[in-house]
């Protein structure tokens, strides 16, 4: 059977907490080196990046077992694992599976051969299924920086000495970890901490502000004209919203400013 070409596509982190805002500029001292050591891990991977969350196992992603070896799909519908990678090198195309979220916590795994992943009473990872069910959903658990699929049976997936991929543990050790590597690259979102209101220029931030909270019986917005310079310093000191309501404080009609 010809092996099918999979498309690239696009889940909650088990133990995570949430980090400290305190000490900004460290907290991107830190972020910068994570960026870079990943960077460099997904270089010696062909460009593959190895996913942190449920949320980035979407689209094409391969599941690598040890260093450059990835779970493989046969024919006949079973998986193995294949010869292993040299550096700088991504998985092989029979290597490759699409990650289908099916809600918060789990995905769905579709092999080349276009059959979902599963498992059969013998504990045996088969591919052979035309669409996703019970059995067909597997469960990510990150935790201490380390990664194990949990199948609908309760097992974790290993490999066996023979190097046949089985859910036959229902503990997760050595064997059961595993890395889940994605070819869409997580892009940090410069505005993920600031608020909707706050982002754009200053003169859409004041705008936004401005709309939220005056109220004029012509319908037209009216906006300080004073020079926005003190603005740029009251964002980086913090004071941008006490500076906006001074601002505010100097045009009629405003409902909250006398």
């Amino acid at each position: 059977m010809e092996y099918e070409n999979v498309r690239t596509g696009k889940l909650v982190l088990k133990g995570e907490k949430q980090k400290s805002k305190k000490r900004k500029h460290k907290k991107q001292e830190k972020n910068e080196g994570n960026s870079n050591l990943q960077d460099a891990d997904a270089v010696s991977h062909g460009g593959w990046y190895e996913t942190t969350k449920v949320s980035e196992i979407t689209g094409t992603v391969a599941i690598e077992f040890g260093r450059h070896v990835y779970m493989k799909a046969l024919d006949n519908g079973l998986f193995t694992l294949g010869i292993p990678h040299s550096e700088g090198e991504g998985p092989s195309p029979e290597e490759i599976l699409t990650a289908i979220p099916v809600n918060e916590t789990k995905v769905a795994l579709k092999s080349g051969y276009g059959k979902y992943l599963g498992v059969d009473k013998k504990g045996v990872v088969v591919g052979r299924s035309d669409a996703v069910g019970a059995l067909e959903q597997w469960e990510p658990i990150f935790q201490d920086g380390k990664l194990a699929i949990l199948s609908n049976t309760n097992f974790f997936v290993s490999v066996t000495d023979e190097d046949d991929v089985v859910c036959q543990s229902k503990i997760a050790g050595p064997s059961e970890f595993v890395r889940i590597r994605s070819m869409v690259q997580q892009v940090e979102d410069p505005n993920k901490d600031t608020c909707e209101e706050e982002q754009g220029s200053l003169a859409q931030v004041e705008e936004k502000f401005v709309r939220k909270f005056q109220k004029f019986q012509d319908k037209k917005v009216r906006i300080c004209e004073a020079d926005r310079s003190s603005l740029k310093k009251a964002k980086e000191e913090g004071l941008l919203h006490e500076t906006l309501l001074d601002r505010r404080s100097k045009m009629k009609a405003d409902r909250y400013c006398k």
